[in-house]
């Protein structure tokens, strides 16, 4: 048992019969009372994402991962197929339980996969990635380097912002956490 207050983002605990991920938390002191544990966290099952309040002293079941390396092969239909590196086991996670890190996901990258009793959680993406523009707007005569930039959509389907001198067919570096643009490959 762990008590709210001792949560950090990222972790898992069991709450109901539910195995629940912390998003974001914050600890909050209103002007008069106790302080209060706001957590954005997700259900891994069902992928629903829930704002709620805790107080600091609630006891939460705190769960063990177990992480795998493991690559990326190939998308199946709504599915994407991984391999873990040791065991050469494969293993099909659907879009739904991949979620935005769908977008991110490029063939043959090494990711880590997060289990917990045996079933498939999620996946931890590296901070990087680099990735293929498919399609953007030609770049603007007159344009600056440091303009406002241009959407551009990468081989996966993500759409990033971009410099104005990116071109179609440009390698890139693209941040995973937040999606955004970080340099040529």
């Amino acid at each position: 048992m762990i008590q709210t207050i001792d949560l950090k983002k990222g972790m898992v605990f069991e709450r109901d019969g539910k195995l629940l991920k912390v998003l974001t938390i914050n600890h909050h002191k209103p002007g008069k009372g106790n302080t209060l544990m706001q957590m954005d966290i997700q259900d891994l099952r069902s992928g629903s994402i829930v704002h709620t309040t805790m107080r600091p002293s609630e006891k939460v079941e705190q769960v063990n991962v177990d992480k795998r390396n493991a690559q990326f092969l190939y998308d199946e239909g709504d599915n994407g197929v991984f391999m873990d590196l040791e065991s050469y086991e494969q293993y099909t996670l659907s879009n739904e339980l991949l979620g935005d890190d769908r977008n991110y996901l490029v063939e043959n990258m090494n990711i880590i996969l997060n289990f917990v009793n045996g079933e498939i959680i999620g996946v931890d993406l590296p901070t990087t990635v680099e990735m293929t523009v498919a399609q953007t707007e030609p770049m603007i005569k007159g344009a600056t380097i440091d303009g406002g930039g241009k959407p551009a959509t990468m081989d996966t389907g993500l759409v990033v912002q971009v410099p104005s001198f990116i071109k179609t067919g440009d390698k890139l570096i693209i941040n995973t956490t937040d999606g955004s643009y970080k340099s040529r490959a």
